[in-house]
């Protein structure tokens, strides 16, 4: 008697010891995801958190002006230095995604600061 005693003590502390250790791994992974999708702070890429990153901003939030007026100018430089890039390039260089460069290259190419060559994804982009 006194050995299944001990027994299930022993087993209940296993048991609670394992759900612990469960849960810490299960909040690891879920950490590990989060800051490789961005959204605790901890940025994987260069230059996103000077550049006031979704996770700053509520799903479906509009970016302050500042910070376009800031990736705009980033923008622009970027293009000066490497005429000739397409989009793509242009935003793995800068550590942004493509999506974020829309608004910014919009507004490049309405103050006639930019201009592209070539149609869809093969725009290319140079000063003027």
């Amino acid at each position: 008697m006194v050995n299944s005693d001990i027994d299930d003590r022993i087993r209940g502390m296993v048991q609670a010891f394992a759900g612990e250790l469960a849960a810490l791994i299960r909040e690891s992974a879920f950490d590990t995801v989060r800051a490789a999708l961005g959204e605790s702070g901890g940025r994987g890429r260069r230059a996103n958190a000077s550049l006031g990153r979704r996770s700053d901003r509520s799903k479906g939030a509009k970016r302050p002006p500042q910070e376009i007026a800031k990736l705009v100018g980033k923008l622009r430089d970027y293009v000066k230095a490497h005429p000739g890039q397409r989009i793509e390039q242009v935003a793995k260089g800068m550590g942004v995604s493509t999506r974020e460069l829309n608004l910014p290259a919009k507004k490049l190419l309405s103050q006639k600061l930019i201009k592209t060559r070539g149609e869809k994804r093969a725009t290319k982009y140079f000063p003027k």
